[in-house]
């Protein structure tokens, strides 16, 4: 299993950081985009690197048009020598209308066109196609040389698609090459709903799961001692809470049999009540959603969990102690993933 790392935003600390990440033999450094770009600290890691990819984790594709995104992709993929991954999201409705400021519809349809249009621009870029696409929600269709790049040794980067959702699923499966599953998912949830949807995704494609990688978000809970644990515990079901309110992520609250909860967490963050949120998630449902345990015991609780639906992994939420991160990442690294 290929194990990823997330770095930070703070740009005058973003070089040594990486250079630690690819010291400590990690496979990959992920950026997200929350209240900052994620792709500038990925510039100043491709600059201080040369082995570990570099992925967004994930960069919020409808705020952007695919022009944008192919033009940030190539540059990004050129500067690291075809060491980057460019990992996609949709977001959801609200953030995209009033935050962004920009169209929502169908999001499925419209990200497996995004998508095409991303290839349709860099064909057109690196095999010198002509530059015309036209879809329901996008067309591109003007290109002369002043515009076009002309690194293009390294060529088009990877795309991975975040999904939770069937639908968005079954689009990372045909038109993707690879999958980010959401932190909030559970076993059941990527066994029952995400692993079917990707299947039916490779049958339209006519690809392989072995052509396709799976990387996964997951929440830790662990500490040095008891009090720790408990600390640890503590933040992990507020961020639960946090996901679980989002109406679109019921059916994952639903795969463990807390399909109830999402409403009334729903309510209460519309009142600001996040405190109270988090006391509503119980010890089963933690479980259910995070790997806990002593820090020795993280690395192969997730081999045990998660060993053979995904390829590579991250820790989202919680945090492997210093003096235990060298004996979880070979750990992790010595198992395997089993299509």
């Amino acid at each position: 299993m290929k194990v990823d790392a997330s770095i930070g935003w703070d740009l005058d600390a973003v070089g040594a950081e990486s250079k630690q990440i690819e010291a400590c033999a990690y496979h990959g450094i992920l950026s997200p985009e929350t209240a900052h770009d994620p792709f500038l600290p990925l510039l100043v890691a491709a600059q201080c690197t040369s082995r570990v990819e570099l992925m967004t984790s994930i960069a919020v594709a409808f705020g952007r048009s695919p022009m944008t995104l192919a033009q940030v992709g190539h540059d990004m993929n050129a500067v690291s020598q075809g060491r980057f991954i460019l990992g996609l999201g949709s977001q959801v409705r609200a953030h995209i209308t009033r935050r962004f400021s920009m169209p929502w519809s169908r999001p499925a349809a419209r990200m497996r066109e995004y998508i095409q249009a991303l290839h349709a621009i860099w064909a057109c870029w690196y095999q010198h196609e002509p530059l015309e696409f036209k879809g329901e929600f996008y067309s591109h269709t003007l290109m002369n040389p002043l515009f076009t790049p002309t690194n293009i040794s390294a060529g088009a980067p990877r795309v991975f698609l975040a999904a939770v959702g069937p639908l968005m699923t079954e689009v990372a499966g045909e038109m993707a090459d690879g999958l980010i599953t959401h932190a909030f998912t559970t076993e059941k949830y990527i066994r029952e709903t995400t692993l079917p949807a990707l299947q039916k995704g490779f049958a339209k494609s006519g690809r392989l799961r072995t052509e396709f990688e799976i990387s996964s978000l997951l929440f830790v809970v662990t500490g040095r001692d008891e009090d720790e644990l408990e600390e640890s515990k503590k933040a992990t079901r507020q961020q639960i809470a946090f996901y679980g309110s989002t109406p679109a992520y019921k059916p994952v609250l639903e795969s463990v049999g807390m399909g109830a909860l999402q409403p009334e967490l729903l309510r209460l963050s519309k009142q600001g009540k996040w405190g109270e949120m988090g006391k509503l998630i119980d010890d089963d449902t933690l479980s259910a959603f995070a790997v806990i345990g002593e820090p020795d015991s993280l690395a192969n609780q997730i081999l045990q969990r998660y060993g053979t639906l995904v390829d590579r992994m991250s820790v989202a939420w919680g945090e492997v102690p210093t003096e235990n991160l060298v004996e979880f990442i070979t750990t992790l690294k010595e198992g395997s993933a089993t299509p």
